[in-house]
C-alpha cells in the first residue's frame, strides 16, 4: 500500500508526512492533475483529493465555494476518478479520496472500491460516516486493498478512538479543533492528551489538520504528529489564481514547499503549546 509505504520511508527522514487537500475539478478536471503533480514536486508526500458535494457540511468556506465551482464545472465522481487515472500515469503519489458518503453511496460502494483500486487510489475518508455505520464501507475498501481514514477530535471519548481502531487503516485524521474547516491564526486546544490516548489504542500514523495555515504552524504539529494536514489555504490558493496557471504554480509551490521544509521534526517542549 502506498500510503503505508509512505509513512515508513518518512519515518526514518525524522520528518512529519506532509499532506495535502485540493477539491478534484478546481478549477478544471483538466488542471488537476497539473496541480497535484506540483504538489508533488513542492514537497507533498501524500494528496487528498476532494469529491465536490453539494452540501460539504465539515468544509469552511474556502472549500465549500471549491466544490460549488467544481461541481459548477461539471465534475463528477466519474471524472474524479479519470483523474486519479491521468495522475497515476505519471505519478506513484499516495492519492486519498475525500467525500461525503451521499456521492459514494449513490455511485455504489461496491462499485467505488472497485474502481478506486482499478484507477490507482489507495484509500477512502468518508467524513460523515461514523465508526459505528462503517461496516459496510469496510467491506469493500478492505476487499480492494484500500485504506479506510477516520477522523476523531479533541473532545472523542475513548469508546470512539477504540471503534476507530477497529475499523481505520493508512493513518487515522485527528482535527485540530472542533468545527469545520480553514485557516485559523492560532489554536489554543492542547492535542496532547488526546494525541497520548490516541496512540495508546491505534498504532497508525497520526495526522493533525483543520486550520493548519502556515510553515510555523505545520512545523509546532510536526513536533506532535506523524503528518501535517493542509487544505483551505491551498485552496484559496487556487481560488485566487484560478485564472492564471503561471502564477498559481509559482505560489503553490513556493507555500508547499515552506511547509515541507517545516515538517523536519524538531526537539520541541509541546505541552500545553500554543500555535501561533
Amino acid at each position: 500500500m502506498r500510503i503505508e509505504k509512505k509513512f515508513k520511508e518518512i519515518s526514518i527522514k525524522d520528518r512529519s508526512a506532509l499532506i495535502t487537500y485540493v477539491t478534484a475539478g478546481d478549477p478544471s478536471l483538466d488542471v488537476t492533475p497539473d496541480i497535484v503533480f506540483k504538489l508533488e514536486e513542492s514537497g507533498a508526500d501524500i494528496v487528498e483529493l476532494g469529491v465536490p458535494f453539494s452540501d460539504p457540511m465539515a468544509d469552511g468556506p474556502a472549500i465549500q465555494l471549491a466544490s460549488e465551482r467544481a461541481l459548477e464545472s461539471g465534475t463528477t465522481l466519474h471524472g474524479v476518478l479519470d483523474t486519479v487515472r491521468k495522475v497515476r500515469m505519471h505519478s506513484e503519489i499516495p492519492i486519498l479520496l475525500f467525500g461525503y458518503y451521499n456521492p459514494f453511496y449513490a455511485y455504489g460502494l461496491r462499485k467505488l472500491a472497485e474502481d478506486a483500486r482499478e484507477v490507482g487510489a489507495d484509500g477512502i475518508l468518508v467524513v460523515d460516516l461514523p465508526p459505528e455505520e462503517a461496516e459496510e464501507v469496510k467491506v469493500h475498501t478492505d476487499n480492494e486493498g484500500l485504506d479506510l481514514v477516520f477522523l476523531l477530535a479533541p473532545t472523542s471519548t475513548t469508546e470512539r478512538i477504540k471503534l476507530v481502531s477497529d475499523h481505520a487503516s493508512g493513518f487515522v485524521y485527528l482535527v485540530s479543533v472542533t468545527g469545520v474547516t480553514g485557516e485559523r491564526p492560532n489554536f489554543d486546544y492542547s492535542l496532547d492528551s488526546i494525541i497520548k490516548e490516541i496512540r495508546t489504542y491505534i498504532k497508525l500514523p497520526v495526522g493533525i489538520g483543520f486550520g493548519v495555515s502556515s510553515p510555523l504552524q505545520a512545523k509546532k504539529i510536526a513536533g506532535m504528529a506523524d503528518a501535517v494536514i493542509v487544505g483551505s489555504s491551498i485552496v484559496r490558493l487556487i481560488e485566487k489564481h484560478r485564472n492564471n496557471k503561471r502564477k498559481l504554480f509559482g505560489e503553490l509551490s513556493e507555500f508547499v514547499r515552506g511547509l515541507s521544509q517545516a515538517c523536519i521534526k524538531q526537539e520541541l517542549k509541546h505541552k500545553d503549546m500554543k500555535i501561533m
